[in-house]
């Protein structure tokens, strides 16, 4: 349990590269999340290009840390041509918290940064990074060496616990 408490939002990078066998070993935490009907609908968008890290922060107001992170992946779910459509939210954000949690093992940092269902940075990211039709950006996690230091924190708020029924 202690790497789920671990994990925290970090925002500030150190200026240092984070090599692909390293990605490789985050991609595969990532894929390793449940998806329904084991449809598996997302692709990743791995981004180490400054120019285009740089961009994402004009329509996305608060990934500013993108300006610092060497890296971020983008994840995006296949929307047609797949059994369980209506899943693939779910399922995406299911690999999007293996993400963070790849990354917190792996002694990075990250933050999980919302895209889907805000229009304005679907449509950014996605012409960004040249998205075919029927893909669909959920979020992108920024991704580096933390610059800063968060303890361990319990969110167990024992009022949002019910047994049985409401």
């Amino acid at each position: 349990m202690s790497i789920l408490f671990k994990r925290r939002s970090i925002r500030k990078f150190k200026n240092k590269p984070i090599d692909e066998e390293t990605v490789k070993l985050l991609l595969k935490g990532a894929m390793s999340a449940p998806s329904a009907g084991n449809q598996k609908p997302w692709h990743f968008v791995v981004i180490n290009d400054r120019n285009i890290l740089n961009e994402i922060p004009k329509f996305h107001q608060y990934s500013q840390m993108l300006k610092e992170a060497p890296l971020a992946i983008a994840i995006c779910g296949i929307t047609e041509n797949i059994k369980y459509p209506e899943y693939c939210v779910q399922d995406c954000s299911a690999a999007t918290e293996n993400l963070l949690i790849a990354i917190t093992e792996l002694g990075l940092g990250g933050v999980w940064l919302g895209i889907y269902p805000r229009e304005d940075r679907i449509i950014g990211l996605s012409r960004l990074l040249n998205l075919p039709e029927g893909v669909l950006p959920l979020s992108v996690v920024s991704i580096g060496y933390a610059d800063e230091e968060k303890e361990p924190i319990d969110r167990y708020m024992e009022d949002r616990v019910h047994y049985n029924k409401w």
